[in-house]
């Protein structure tokens, strides 16, 4: 059975990006994949120092959190990040971990490479297309393919909740998990 791998990056348990990220993984196992969320709250993820030692020993030399989370992304299909905006940016732990992953990556098997997926942002008020943009960066260097939506992956809330009741901003992030679904299909 195909799998779909999900990072959140909030801290907050249960809270709004959990929640939007939940939904996507109900449409993408709708379609009769697995899916599995890895939260990054409580776990240790330390910038990348650009050794290179993982072209050597096929994992990243630093000892914390992030190699069990690249070997869940290996035996994946799909990849899809989500993380609240607090300044017109993602969070600082998931952009240290997305920089080591494509980094080992990149100096190793090209594990990435054609993976289906993308970024989820969600916010109170705005920062979320920046956000995207910068996510997607990610997803395009590491040869992964992005599917659309309605719209871009984008959710609007603030309290606990606030954002399941952002009608548009969840049939797009629900067609999103659809169409990652069925490009998964289709390329396998």
């Amino acid at each position: 059975m195909e799998k779909v791998l999900f990072i959140c990056a909030s801290p907050r348990k249960e809270g709004n990006t959990a929640q939007v990220l939940s939904e996507c993984a109900k449409s993408i196992e709708n379609r009769g994949m697995k899916t599995e969320t890895v939260y990054l709250r409580g776990k240790t993820i330390e910038s990348c120092r650009a050794c290179g030692k993982c072209a050597e020993i096929n994992r990243c030399r630093i000892e914390d959190d992030l190699n069990e989370i690249i070997e869940k992304i290996k035996d994946s299909k799909g990849f899809i990040v989500g993380t609240p905006v607090y300044f017109g940016t993602a969070r600082g732990d998931l952009m240290a971990a997305l920089q080591r992953i494509g980094y080992v990556s990149m100096n190793t098997t090209r594990f990435l490479s054609w993976k289906v997926g993308g970024p989820i942002a969600v916010a109170r008020r705005g920062g979320q297309t920046s956000t995207i943009q910068e996510l997607l960066m990610f997803y395009l260097i590491n040869e992964m393919i992005v599917p659309g939506s309605t719209y871009w992956n984008m959710v609007f809330g603030r309290e606990k909740g606030e954002a399941l009741n952002d009608k548009e901003g969840m049939q797009t992030i629900i067609r999103f998990g659809e169409n990652v679904a069925k490009l998964i299909e289709k390329i396998s």
